[in-house]
């Protein structure tokens, strides 16, 4: 049986880098249902996908899985703008049935209202000054290539998964600050717009805490910490990560893991037989 939740927001998939973790995020999307699924910001990589990223079909079936919850669960899916899927500015807003695309929203769900924003807005970096934000982008996929090979040699030597970039922004102080700072200016704003909480992405760091009266959630990202958050149907918030998952393999998985290393030209799609035109990653990268 699928654990059932009122809410469930993810962001930071990068869809089309190598360093998405698509296949464990639709797992994840299998072992539970909600109500409302939040996909807030950068699930799709478009800085990316213009230079050397590709599109897979690991990256299709993520939303295939998705169609299937709208389809199958009558789930209704929020998918927010977030600065690396920044091509959704042409579309926005967009409703096609139970999927919604908006820039950001706010959440009211017993008797509380939360702001949600995937959180770019409020990194002066990224809104100001982008050519910046995407020299860092360069360093944090390289970072994230070095990471693969250091747990490369780590699992040879049977030692558990290190993340370097964590290591690196823990250490470094200015990282440290600026987390902080940004934590601190999004409980700001919920305050400002008269929210009880504010819900985020961006910055791949999960958290579940309480600043200044006001809730501040964040999703993490699944590149390295591979989290998401859960509302149950009380109201409370939980992070959930998916290396702390006991999954039963189905006979369905068990197959896919046969053939996932073979090339294909046909999958299942559903719902609406394929992407929405407005949604095809080709129609804004080619």
């Amino acid at each position: 049986m699928k654990t059932h939740f009122k809410t469930i927001v993810i962001s930071d998939v990068h869809l089309g880098t190598r360093g998405a973790k698509a296949k464990e995020v639709a797992r994840f999307l299998k072992q539970y249902s909600c109500e409302n699924l939040i996909l807030n910001g950068d699930i799709i990589d478009g800085w990316q996908l213009k230079k050397s990223g590709s599109w897979k079909r690991k990256h299709t079936r993520f939303f295939n899985r998705v169609l299937k919850m709208i389809e199958q669960e009558n789930t209704k899916v929020f998918y927010l703008r977030g600065n690396h899927d920044d091509f959704l500015d042409q579309i926005l807003p967009l409703q096609i049935g139970n999927l919604s695309i908006l820039n950001d929203m706010v959440y009211e769900s017993h008797g509380k209202k939360y702001f949600i924003t995937h959180g770019d807005i409020f990194d002066s970096v990224t809104t100001n000054f982008r050519w910046i934000a995407h020299l860092g982008d360069i360093g944090y996929t390289f970072l994230l290539w070095l990471n693969r090979q250091v747990n490369y040699h780590r699992r040879k030597k049977g030692l558990p998964y290190f993340s370097l970039s964590q290591y690196v922004k823990g250490k470094v102080k200015s990282a440290v600050s600026y987390i902080d700072q940004y934590e601190e200016e999004l409980a700001k704003m919920a305050k400002a717009k008269g929210c009880d909480g504010i819900i985020c992405g961006h910055i791949h760091k999960a958290e579940n805490r309480v600043i200044d009266g006001v809730v501040y959630l964040n999703s993490g990202d699944w590149v390295e910490t591979m989290s998401a958050l859960a509302e149950d149907h009380e109201g409370n918030w939980q992070l959930i990560y998916y290396n702390q998952i006991s999954f039963k393999k189905s006979s369905e998985d068990k197959e896919m893991d046969k053939i996932v290393n073979f090339p294909v030209t046909d999958y299942k799609t559903v719902a609406f037989g394929k992407l929405p035109d407005a949604l095809d990653p080709k129609k804004f990268f080619l």
